[in-house]
């Protein structure tokens, strides 16, 4: 009989190839120059230069031309340029979601808990009587059987509806969501970049709906001066741009598009690290980056109770530590009845995974 055999522990790490490994830091660069692929090589070569990253039997141009057979990017029509193919981006979302996530487990059916019970896919530990109009799904058969022999007895066994027990199931709703971020020149400001961990967020929940929650629908704006919505798609390719922030004009389009959502539970995602600084009427911009300015923040504060008043709750994620900003938030947070978190770049994906998964605020209508 042959024993147990020991060898030696090779990490996992250790086990990819040198396409994989580098192909991690590609994607990782991509997301940071917005989808330039010739400056993430660019990046690249630099880094391979000075902490040798690959090695005759692998080189950089090797690693390039992998990239190409293997679906990741291509040429442009001229032959030139290369960008990002549709698996590249389906490949960062999924990194994103890998990386941000770590903890995360599949589930088959993918809707989310609430404090109620009734029909739905996860068990409870409590057991009760049947009442008219339980499914049969619901029905413990090993506890109905089990009552039947205590009540009845084996000679006279009968299952009668006094024996039936219901297996409690958490009920489980279907969450609309807008995921707003800030475009604003605040996230690139005083050396610090803020919108690399605004995508990769986004990116991450992106994928978590669409593998975990596909009853769930996720829609992506940004706001700066104006607000427009984004495919999920063009994520890696967000930039800030020389803009203020109309945090108005982004709960606008929010709103416009949970009112077509056919669903009881809708919420607001917004990622930002700065107050609002911008206004517009019809075509003129109203702007005002010294302070807060208390015109601004009053339409803020309405969209606010406008979004409170339609059973929207806004979740407010602040990448600023400043007092004063974060006393605006809580004014707005409590003229909603939402959330916020103030929250470092490293915490955000956390807070946000929290609030997704285990949101027991939503209530059924």
């Amino acid at each position: 009989m042959i024993g147990h055999r020991f060898t030696q522990y090779v990490p996992d790490d250790f086990n990819k190839s040198g396409f994989e490994n580098l192909l991690k830091l590609f994607l990782q660069l991509i997301v940071v120059t917005s989808g330039d692929v010739f400056e993430s090589l660019n990046w690249m070569n630099e880094l391979d230069r000075k902490y040798n990253l690959t090695d005759d039997n692998y080189s950089m141009g090797d690693f390039i031309e992998d990239l190409k057979k293997k679906n990741f990017i291509k040429e442009n029509e001229n032959g030139q340029v290369l960008k990002i193919t549709a698996k590249g981006e389906r490949t960062i979302r999924k990194q994103s979601l890998e990386e941000i996530f770590t903890k995360l487990r599949k589930s088959v059916r993918g809707n989310h808990s609430t404090p109620y019970s009734g029909q739905g896919d996860e068990l409870t530990s409590e057991r009760r009587e049947y009442n008219f109009g339980d499914t049969l799904d619901q029905i413990d058969a090993t506890s109905s059987i089990k009552n039947a022999q205590i009540n009845h007895g084996l000679d006279d066994f009968k299952l009668t509806e006094n024996d039936l027990e219901i297996e409690e199931h958490d009920y489980k709703v279907i969450n609309s969501t807008v995921l707003m971020i800030d475009i604003s020149h605040s996230m690139i400001l005083y050396g610090e970049d803020r919108i690399t961990p605004a995508k990769k967020v986004a990116m991450a929940l992106s994928e978590l709906i669409t593998t975990k929650y596909p009853k769930d629908t996720l829609d992506v704006i940004v706001f700066g001066n104006d607000a427009w919505q984004i495919n999920i798609k063009d994520l890696p390719y967000l930039e800030v741009g020389p803009f203020h922030t109309n945090t108005v004009a982004g709960l606008e389009l929010a709103n416009d598009i949970l009112r077509k959502r056919k669903t009881n539970n809708k919420q607001i995602f917004m990622i930002t690290d700065g107050k609002p600084t911008c206004l517009k009427f019809g075509i003129k911009y109203y702007k005002n980056s010294f302070g807060l300015d208390r015109k601004i923040v009053n339409k803020t504060l309405d969209q606010a109770a406008r979004c409170r008043r339609l059973g929207i709750t806004i979740t407010t994620f602040m990448i600023a530590r400043d007092p004063y900003l974060q006393q605006f938030v809580r004014e707005f947070t409590k003229t909603n009845h939402g959330r916020a978190y103030y929250s470092n770049l490293n915490g955000l994906g956390d807070f946000i995974f929290e609030d997704y998964i285990r949101n027991r605020r939503k209530h059924l209508h």
